[in-house]
């Protein structure tokens, strides 16, 4: 990951499998700007080898001079709460119920997710999704 003093060119956000970022997403969201797409998936992959199975959240910053400079996030809340219930949320929230979420559990979602939120207090972060979780029809524990 090459940083520079240049002028920023371009940033964006792009939702990647962590660990094996596909180059043609890459190539569709920083094509135009001409930076080096083989070593962006190659700074992508490597900083995230250790998270395979998960969607990691990058911001990349492109510069005028075609360096970069990339800042990951925490998994999406809804990812992370799929992975704790084992299966996928409801196909019709509101309607059918997708599984229950253990306090324990959805403590466990709202300190990994803390970094990202708006609030540094956990039990704050732990009513935050357990939004995202009713929101995708399923039901919090007490």
């Amino acid at each position: 990951m090459a940083t520079s003093k240049a002028k920023k060119k371009f940033e964006t956000t792009l939702q990647l499998p962590a660990g094996e970022a596909p180059v043609p997403d890459i190539g569709k969201a920083l094509g135009q700007t001409g930076v080096n797409l083989v070593e962006v998936k190659r700074a992508y992959d490597a900083a995230t080898a250790g998270q395979r199975g998960e969607v990691v959240p990058v911001v990349i910053t492109v510069f005028e001079d075609r360096s970069f400079s990339m800042r990951y996030k925490t998994p999406p809340t809804s990812h992370l709460i799929r992975k704790e219930l084992g299966g996928p949320g409801s196909a019709r929230p509101g309607h059918e119920a997708a599984g229950v979420l253990s306090r324990d559990a959805l403590r466990r979602v709202a300190e990994r997710k803390l970094p990202d939120l708006n609030t540094s207090d956990v039990e704050a972060a732990m009513r935050i999704v357990a939004g995202t979780a009713r929101s995708m029809g399923v039901t919090v524990e007490g």
